[in-house]
């Protein structure tokens, strides 16, 4: 298959399961209220929680996807030459994928945990890794 054909499937891919999870997020619930303890004094404005734990949502998710494109390119390429290189670009994108399913606000949810509102500081470090998982995959299919 071809460098282009592979990055017009890798675009497709990541358009779709951003619109998908975008939809099935904004339908995310936000974080449940404190069972016990004082209340926090700081309210955040109605909306911005919800609309940072979207974004976080949506982020990690092409993040993880990202990575799931990045591991298997890795792994062809380990298959074809064999470099102690790539097992150490397959372990790094293992790490990073673990990194982005376990910072998922979806996934915290499932197993109870509740987030508690950073603002966009919430969100930056994943957007940090879309950038660098953005370069990687761009020279993965470049050279």
């Amino acid at each position: 298959m071809g460098n282009n054909r592979k990055s017009l499937i890798v675009l497709a891919t990541l358009i779709a399961v951003a619109l998908l999870v975008a939809f099935f997020g904004m339908q995310y619930p936000g974080p449940p209220p404190a069972p016990f303890g004082p209340r926090p004094t700081y309210q955040p404005p109605p909306g911005d929680i919800e609309l940072y734990y979207t974004v976080k949502v949506v982020l990690t998710t092409i993040n993880a996807a990202l990575l799931i494109f990045l591991l298997a390119a890795y792994l062809d390429v380990y298959r074809k030459i064999r470099s102690p290189f790539t097992i150490g670009l397959t372990v790094f994108s293992i790490v990073l994928l673990l990194y982005a399913l376990s910072s998922n606000p979806l996934l915290q949810r499932v197993f109870g945990f509740r987030a508690f509102g950073l603002g966009p500081f919430a969100m930056l470090p994943d957007l940090f890794t879309f950038v660098a998982l953005a370069v990687l995959l761009y020279l993965t299919f470049r050279y």
